[in-house]
């Protein structure tokens, strides 16, 4: 596979909110197109986390290739440059062995990340970045740092909720370090060119469709050993600051703990990744170059010859 346009080498897409079907769609565009998978899921990167991040399972993959899932241990700090970096790369492998990479995932600063320049990213402090995540750890610590953000960007502070502490201090990171907002960095950012012809998908579903199977998901989640994973990760001498941010982790574990009964927790979990779902969509309902194709009724099969034939009709131009 080697469509360009404009010179620029061909790359399909898929977004849209959690538990909307993306994982599907991209393994069926990719046995008709002859691709491969690049996960953009900010959770999947890490290791020992397949549970809670939704990795899918082998028989899901349905024997296409995945990448960038399980690459990283959970206690690392992973930025979004660094996701760019190695993402780009798999991408240049995928495509010098003759198949087409496929990006798919919910979070939306990875696939701006490699869709678009986004320079800011590559700014960091580390100090920094830990005498914040410090702060968010004391009593009511969460709330001051997201007001901290509201403060300087509301529009950063308005998409992300305070329990989200690393992009929430690295908001706030950026702004110390630039003297400009995450969203003033990100507004002009997509005004520049960036390396692909993307296009992209989105997954529409109506809410209540979309909630129903997000509920599912939980439920499945639980049946996959949801809860033993976060025990897993509870026993682990060492901390892992980012297993704490993802869905389900806070809520099982303070289960575990016996501070809630799990069916409390497990309700918790469906509620949180509800809200997240609604973050997601705001997201990618800002961005332009979002095609929204309507999921629900539509088999994965179909929605992805729908794409394809949106990708060759572009391809041809």
């Amino acid at each position: 596979m080697n469509m360009q346009y404009n010179e620029k080498p061909l790359l399909p897409v898929i977004a849209g909110p959690t538990a909307s079907g993306k994982t599907a769609c991209a393994v069926a565009l990719c046995r008709l197109m002859d691709g491969e998978v690049v996960s953009a899921d900010s959770m999947q990167v890490y290791r020992g986390m397949e549970v809670l991040s939704a990795v899918p399972t082998e028989a899901e993959r349905q024997g296409i290739p995945h990448h960038m899932m399980g690459c990283v241990e959970p206690s690392a700090r992973y930025t979004a440059d660094a996701y760019r970096a190695a993402a780009t790369a798999c991408i240049a492998d995928i495509r010098a062995r003759g198949k087409l990479p496929v990006l798919c995932g919910g979070t939306g600063l990875y696939i701006d990340a490699v869709t678009r320049p986004m320079s800011f990213s590559r700014q960091s402090d580390e100090a920094m970045h830990a005498q914040l995540l410090a702060a968010a750890d004391e009593p009511g610590g969460r709330r001051r740092l997201h007001r901290m953000l509201e403060e300087i960007d509301p529009e950063s502070a308005a998409r992300l909720h305070e329990n989200d502490v690393r992009r929430v201090s690295r908001a706030i990171e950026i702004y110390r370090l630039t003297g400009m907002t995450q969203t003033e960095h990100t507004r002009r950012d997509r005004q520049r060119s960036g390396a692909f012809r993307e296009v992209i998908f989105g997954l529409d579903w109506p809410r209540e469709a979309l909630y129903r199977r997000i509920d599912a998901r939980v439920d499945a989640m639980v049946a996959a050993g949801l809860v033993d994973e976060v025990r897993a990760l509870m026993a682990d001498d060492a901390r892992h600051p980012t297993a704490m941010q993802a869905i389900g982790y806070r809520q099982v574990a303070a289960a575990l703990r016996g501070e809630i009964s799990m069916a409390e927790a497990i309700d918790e979990v469906k509620k949180a990744s509800r809200n997240f779902a609604k973050r997601q969509l705001t997201w990618f309902r800002r961005d332009g170059r979002v095609r929204w194709l309507p999921a629900e009724g539509e088999s994965a099969t179909a929605l992805a010859e729908r794409m394809r034939a949106i990708i060759e009709k572009e391809t041809s131009v």
